[in-house]
């Protein structure tokens, strides 16, 4: 006798497997942690009794001022963790049983900065822990003239938050880099990351951006030298073909791509000809890298 699979697990495998794969692997929400500046309010009861109800704000040096208990350690604890810290003393010193319950009053401690490209750009202190999605949100949404790149700065202290002071501060770091096109245009999610307290995003003006953090210089001998706009995925050989491809006394076995850090200039040597025929891998382009095509030796 055949068996057949009920049509409601079907349906149930396949919505599972559809919302796993739209779902982003990097959006990982986690429990709330008490910060700086943070005000909780804390009840303590037993028996259906208040004994205690106070509002108490965690301190610069990340403490509060329990009554009874004197000062706690409460920045970077969740509230189940807080409550537990507190329930053990109680319990042993003042209390039998005690029931204890503490809430959020006032968010101070998730700021996040977000300039450039959106409508409202500036600081924004939320009471959750948001993904760039919704931190671009909250900004009024991305400009039509933004740029294809958002650039994420972290354990970033700018004296300024001006846009010349960003730009400069991605010209001297390594920051997270993410695709706009992707996650706005096509709405892959998968690029949609959790942010962090504290963190700068910038959404650069597409033809505003400094052009050294926004393009590609291809140079010597291809068909047609130049500047290229950078796209997520540009790679050396890609950016050589946009070039044109190699003139006739090109020799791309000795290409080399300066890429700028900071005050430090980097040459990386690539063999273009062993990356064609599959030899080696191809190497994925910065903004702002130069590649240099020699002329043959022969």
């Amino acid at each position: 006798m055949e068996r057949r699979i009920p049509i409601i697990l079907i349906v149930l495998f396949f919505s599972i497997n559809i919302y796993s794969n739209a779902c982003p692997k990097n959006l990982k929400r986690t429990a709330y942690r008490l910060g700086i500046g943070d005000v909780i309010n804390v009840v303590i009861l037993t028996g259906g009794q208040k004994e205690v109800e106070v509002k108490l704000v965690v301190s610069d040096q990340g403490t509060v001022n329990v009554p009874l208990m004197g000062t706690v350690t409460a920045n970077g604890l969740t509230i189940p963790e807080l409550v537990k810290k507190l329930y053990l003393p109680l319990e042993r010193d003042y209390f039998v049983n005690p029931q204890i319950h503490i809430t959020v009053e006032e968010y101070h401690s998730l700021n996040y900065f977000i300039a450039g490209a959106v409508k409202m750009p500036g600081m924004y202190e939320l009471n959750f822990t948001p993904s760039l999605m919704d931190l671009i949100v909250k900004a009024g949404g991305a400009e039509e003239g933004r740029g294809n790149i958002a650039y994420i700065l972290k354990d970033t202290d700018l004296p300024s938050k001006s846009t010349q002071a960003i730009e400069s501060e991605i010209s001297k770091k390594d920051p997270i880099r993410i695709d706009l096109i992707k996650l706005l245009d096509q709405g892959d999610m998968t690029e949609d990351i959790i942010l962090s307290s504290g963190d700068t995003v910038y959404i650069p003006l597409g033809k505003v951006l400094n052009q050294t953090r926004s393009k590609v210089y291809v140079q010597g001998q291809v068909k047609e030298p130049g500047m290229f706009d950078f796209q997520p995925g540009m790679t050396a050989l890609s950016a050589c073909i946009l070039a044109g491809g190699f003139s006739k006394y090109a020799a791309p076995g000795r290409a080399r791509i300066v890429r700028n850090k900071g005050e430090i200039r980097e040459t990386i040597k690539i063999d273009i000809d062993k990356v064609i025929d599959g030899s080696i891998p191809d190497i994925p382009l910065q903004p702002g890298d130069r590649i240099n095509v020699p002329e043959s030796w022969f």
